[in-house]
């Protein structure tokens, strides 16, 4: 027993050194070295309980060192995920606000909807009113055309021809039915306000026909000579110009004819006229 007490000196040592360094890495990583000193009695003891000690160490470190980058890893995907969260955050807050535009443009564009159904209801009910008075104004047209002189009708025609037989079946604009009728109006009012001459034929007091001279002073008188000295007068009716005789107006109507022609000077000339 005392050979092997004094045989374990260097073993001893050997112990203590690995014991030593065990130490030494423990205060690296933090751990007392009193947790140790069962660890250098077991390697003192035995070999293989050091070679352990060490691999469960080195184990240990490279846990702690796996726990650190995955602590360093855990740490930035947070921060990822906070920058992430963030840009999220800034769609969604941009996604409301386009919402909350979206709504009120879909508001705007109801309200303008909403005008522009009262302005067609309007416009529809001006446009069945325009539709009235033109139908109305035509009608009076076709009534004043039998009572237009033969040399005006006969200018007029192609306007009246433009005047729609069925006012509910034509495809003729409102504007352009306003149109044709302000143009016949308009040509009235000029013939109204005109003295004109013209060549026609008229039956005479003896049933025959012959080239007269006609005068006609507006829409409302006429008067016309023959070759041959003859006279008459006309008016417009409901049927059209009724012509009689007038015997006792050939000089004057023969007068104002050479003063329309430039053949005299202008005077005054008594004409008979019957107003109605």
């Amino acid at each position: 027993m005392k050979n092997e007490t004094h045989a374990d000196p260097s073993a001893r040592r050997q112990g203590h050194a690995v014991a030593l360094r065990a130490c030494g890495i423990a205060l690296a990583v933090g751990i007392p070295c009193a947790a140790l000193v069962p660890m250098q009695d077991t390697a003192s003891q035995d070999g293989r309980s050091l070679e352990e000690t060490r691999v469960t160490m080195s184990k240990w470190i490279e846990t702690q060192q796996i726990i650190g980058r995955e602590r360093n890893d855990w740490t930035q995907g947070k921060e990822i995920l906070k920058g992430r969260i963030d840009l999220i955050g800034k769609e969604v807050s941009g996604l409301d606000e386009k919402i909350k535009q979206a709504e009120a443009s879909v508001t705007e564009s109801n309200k303008k909807r909403d005008e522009l159904v009262a302005d067609r209801e309007q416009l529809k009910a001006a446009t069945t009113q325009l539709v009235a008075s033109v139908t109305a104004m035509e009608a009076e047209v076709k009534k004043l055309s039998k009572l237009l002189p033969d040399p005006v009708r006969t200018k007029l025609q192609p306007l009246f021809v433009r005047v729609p037989e069925d006012p509910a079946a034509t495809k003729v604009s409102v504007a352009e039915r306003f149109q044709n009728v302000l143009g016949i109006l308009n040509e009235l009012n000029k013939a109204n306000s005109e003295i004109t001459v013209s060549f026609e034929v008229h039956k005479l007091a003896d049933g025959s026909s012959a080239e007269v001279q006609a005068i006609y002073v507006g829409l409302a008188q006429a008067y016309f000579v023959s070759p041959t000295g003859e006279a008459g007068i006309g008016r417009p009716t409901a049927d059209g110009w009724k012509w009689e005789p007038a015997a006792g107006a050939a000089n004057q109507v023969l007068s104002a004819l050479e003063i329309l022609q430039g053949k005299q000077s202008p005077a005054f000339v008594p004409l008979p006229v019957k107003i109605q």
